[in-house]
């Protein structure tokens, strides 16, 4: 009974964060969670160098 609630947490979890990183996506973001995400062109860590 333990692995089954173990279980369930784990896919709800993991539920969670493909539909997070789905309605991301449909926005049109290229890289989630970047502070860039609505700027970039996909090259994130471009706009990092660029800071430094």
């Amino acid at each position: 009974m333990e692995n089954l609630i173990i279980i369930a947490i784990v896919a709800a979890v993991i539920l969670i964060a493909a539909l997070y990183i789905y309605k991301e996506k449909k926005k049109g973001k290229k890289c989630i969670g970047c502070p860039y995400a609505n700027s970039c062109n996909g090259g994130c860590s471009s706009q990092n160098q660029k800071e430094n």
